[in-house]
């Protein structure tokens, strides 16, 4: 396993174990989050861990062109069923995705730290936060980094207090991004959730191409 030290870089991914865990250590400081992000890793951990490192092969990644909209879910758009907006509220989006019961685990990776160093990435402008609203109650939202020299999106987390909010939210993400002429939205690892809505698994060589 490869130990981070103070020094802000990263082995290669090639490195990484079958699961995608890369290293361990080191902090989560802005340099070393955007070193990370702009070679392909991200963090996951629990409270009870050390930061470790991942770059998963395959990864999960939507190309915006591709993306699929429902039948259901055009009518609720074409409806306005939600409010949307972008960066109003990203405390309080980031603070309901760590507080989300999630089937697949039992406590929350977006720790205090996370959560501290991601408001940091708002603050600075690379981190975006998007939220949906029903009658003024944030009902739904995600967030991720934004690497606008790139073209490309990395989407960390999204919740969901009523049925098709996130999705809502993804889907208007998406055709802002669209608009951005973004090419790729790192989705991370593969979910049923994230397939429905076009995205699909591709080497993580092939990612790593659209971080050049």
């Amino acid at each position: 396993m490869y130990v981070l030290t103070d020094a802000i870089e990263f082995p290669p991914v090639t490195y990484a174990d079958s699961d995608g865990l890369l290293a361990l250590g080191g902090d989560l400081s802005t340099d070393r989050l955007l070193e990370a992000y702009n070679h392909g890793i991200f963090p996951w951990y629990s409270d009870d861990q050390p930061i470790l490192w991942f770059s998963p092969d395959p990864r999960m990644v939507l190309f915006p062109l591709k993306l699929k909209v429902s039948k259901s879910m055009r009518q609720l758009i074409r409806k306005n069923r939600f409010e949307v907006t972008f960066n109003k509220d990203f405390e309080s989006v980031i603070e309901s995705c760590a507080m989300i019961k999630r089937p697949e685990q039992e406590d929350t990776w977006i720790t205090s730290d996370m959560k501290n160093a991601y408001k940091k990435l708002h603050e600075l402008g690379y981190a975006i936060s998007v939220e949906v609203w029903e009658d003024s109650t944030l009902v739904g939202g995600l967030y991720g980094i934004f690497l606008e020299d790139k073209k490309v999106f990395c989407g960390e987390s999204m919740f969901s207090k009523v049925s098709n909010a996130s999705k809502y939210g993804f889907i208007t993400l998406v055709e802002w991004l669209k608009q951005k002429e973004v090419r790729l939205v790192d989705c991370q690892v593969y979910t049923d959730h994230l397939a429905s809505l076009g995205a699909v698994e591709i080497s993580r060589d092939e990612f790593i191409e659209y971080l050049k």
